[in-house]
């Protein structure tokens, strides 16, 4: 291993934009730990990979002792990871009144609390180093609550609020915070979306320009760009004019869940 090598570390990483994001930083010649449920997909995406520097960790970020584990385990082979990236999430519609608060439940498990669970183990080597930077992956979803994706929409509501509080909490220490908003990503998240998806991206441009925003520290990113326009004018577009517009506005097919 190449002492100079950024070490980065991703959950999520078995497809979608996790996958896109591990395809970028073996490009950028980086060591990765990647975590995933699916052990097969990360042995697969190693395969495809033989010269780059992986580690797999097959977990799931709903198990916080597997996730430290995880965490420990690449801090003993590679030191302390310069990036920390809490990506896991699924996505799934349900209305509450029809029997789905299990639904609820897991969307919150993995969005929130998988994401917290994916930083506690680095933050105490983090802080000692005075180094590092931890990135979630929240969504321009979580700006105002969707019909129909009312677990989406506060799981990632919850996770930008979160980041935010981290990102003050940790810069005096010299650990940086960065929340990444998606707006409409080409994966399997949004194939099975039955509505049009405005400036619609490609994983691969997505994971790039979300590299370079890490690389820069930004607090708060947004691609593609005009989203970011969509997501300040949905914060302040008035209730009565926001419930007028979307009151029927199509929604994501309950049970279907799929996965970043």
């Amino acid at each position: 291993m190449n002492a100079g090598s950024l070490k980065v570390f991703i959950t999520g990483a078995s497809s979608g934009i996790g996958q896109a994001l591990a395809e970028e930083y073996v490009k950028r010649g980086a060591v990765i730990g990647l975590v995933a449920r699916r052990a097969d997909a990360l042995a697969a995406f190693a395969a495809r990979h033989p010269a780059a520097s992986l580690s797999l960790y097959p977990a799931d970020v709903r198990d916080p002792e597997a996730i430290a584990d995880a965490a420990r385990r690449f801090i003993a082979d590679h030191g302390t990871p310069d990036i920390v990236i809490a990506n896991a999430g699924i996505s799934q519609g349900a209305l509450t009144g029809h029997g789905e608060l299990e639904t609820f439940r897991a969307v919150m498990d993995v969005n929130y609390f998988g994401m917290v669970a994916t930083f506690e183990p680095f933050v105490a080597s983090m802080t000692a180093a005075r180094r590092g930077t931890l990135v979630g992956i929240a969504s321009v979803a979580g700006v105002r609550g969707l019909p129909g994706s009312g677990a989406y929409s506060a799981s990632k509501s919850a996770a930008a609020k979160y980041l935010e509080s981290l990102r003050v909490e940790l810069r005096p220490q010299g650990v940086a915070v960065v929340t990444i908003a998606p707006g409409y990503v080409r994966t399997e998240m949004t194939a099975g979306n039955p509505y049009p998806m405005p400036f619609l991206m490609d994983a691969d441009r997505f994971a790039a320009k979300t590299a370079d925003a890490i690389a820069r520290k930004v607090r708060y990113a947004t691609f593609p760009w005009q989203m970011r326009i969509v997501g300040m004018l949905l914060h302040v577009l008035p209730r009565w004019l926001y419930d007028a517009v979307f009151e029927r506005a199509p929604r994501k097919p309950r049970g279907n869940q799929s996965a970043q």
